[in-house]
């Protein structure tokens, strides 16, 4: 059933928000051992994230990388002592987690040892195509993309730098992470192609694996986010979650959120309340002055090591709902959910199914893996 909505623009205060929760945990005192839980792994991460190369080994339609001259827009360096140095200065300012992208970072594993070795916490957002070995390699969370499902992943996805088409990526991906509790499937959702989506999340949860869902319209669309009938595709996303409640890691409410854009209270996600933007960079003094949440500390950095990018993706915002966008928004939000007990549960599966997304998170906290005990 959709999310009812209550037109809410004002947020409690924060002295407000303190005194709703200690009076929703006085008669439910269960829930607050969950709360301390996931305010301490969020207090563990300060997140980054860096474009660790400008290299590819497939060009997917519609990539936001490529498309958007990413790839050219800094140069990319491979010198081990200013990747290294770099690193030295993220753990220097305190940060603990990164998020490693591009272009395809297992092209690059050198590139990558020097995160492991130095910070806690490592996501490796992958194509698939190459897998990411074990061994030193323990504890990373693997971010596998996916498109559409079936037949329209190869034929969104399978394609070389010159061109040349291919088939079977996923089945690859598949192949290289059987059984690898490291892996997330990071599945973009399409309304064209929701015949594909049971089928593929069952190949996934038969490959011992997870997904979350992610979503854009159909490639070539006039518009990144239309979608013919959000219904129909709200319907069978929830759909496969009910039935698939182990492998689907993205919560209902988060789902909902992913494919309309709307919160319970009436926000709608864009620019204004999107906290995963690169804090210090100039161009966000006015989204930092309205008061709206972000993430403490966040910045993306290009493949120099040294250039602020604007945010977690593509910059282009009225056409952009990242998945963990989106996920952070909610998490954000804590302050939006007091209103009863039963909205003050519904944070507390967002945000542990938020960390169940991410190997390390499972690794520090397994009491986030609780309906999906975690693998030996």
């Amino acid at each position: 059933m959709p999310t009812p909505v209550a037109i809410n623009p004002r947020p409690p205060s924060r002295k407000e928000a303190k005194a709703r929760l200690q009076a929703l945990l006085a008669g439910r005192p269960d829930l607050a051992a969950r709360l301390a839980a996931v305010r301490d792994m969020g207090l563990r991460v300060t997140a980054s994230e860096v474009h660790l190369t400008t290299t590819c080994n497939i060009r997917c339609k519609g990539c936001w990388y490529f498309e958007g001259g990413f790839d050219a827009a800094v140069p990319e360096t491979s010198d081990p002592v200013v990747i290294s140095d770099f690193v030295d200065s993220l753990v220097a300012r305190g940060v603990t987690q990164a998020t490693l992208i591009g272009g395809e970072p297992t092209l690059v594993l050198n590139r990558v040892v020097p995160f492991v070795e130095r910070l806690p916490y490592v996501t490796i957002s992958t194509n698939g195509i190459r897998p990411l070995p074990r061994a030193g390699f323990e504890d990373v969370a693997v971010a596998i993309s996916l498109f559409g499902g079936g037949p329209l992943d190869d034929s969104l996805r399978g394609y070389r730098p010159n061109g040349s088409a291919f088939t079977g990526l996923f089945e690859t991906a598949l192949g290289h992470y059987r059984n690898d509790p490291r892996v997330i499937f990071v599945y973009a959702l399409s309304e064209e192609g929701l015949q594909y989506v049971e089928p593929t999340v069952r190949a996934i949860q038969d490959n011992g694996n997870q997904v979350t869902f992610n979503f854009y319209s159909d490639h070539g669309s006039d518009h990144a986010l239309r979608i013919d009938n959000e219904q129909r595709t709200l319907a069978e996303a929830l759909r496969i979650k009910e039935k698939y409640p182990d492998t689907v890691v993205s919560h209902p409410y988060f789902i909902e959120t992913l494919i309309t854009g709307r919160s319970h209270w009436g926000g709608q996600f864009g620019y204004d309340v999107c906290p995963s933007i690169s804090v210090e960079h100039p161009d966000h003094a006015d989204r930092i002055a309205n008061g709206n949440p972000v993430l403490d500390g966040f910045a993306v950095y290009g493949a120099d090591y040294q250039t602020l990018q604007f945010c977690c993706t593509s910059g282009n915002c009225a056409d952009c709902r990242d998945s963990q966008g989106v996920y952070s928004w909610l998490l954000v939000s804590a302050n939006r959910f007091l209103d009863d007990v039963g909205r003050l549960e519904t944070w507390l599966d967002l945000a542990e199914s938020y960390w169940r997304q991410w190997y390390w998170a499972q690794r520090h906290h397994a009491n986030f893996a609780r309906r999906a005990p975690l693998a030996a």
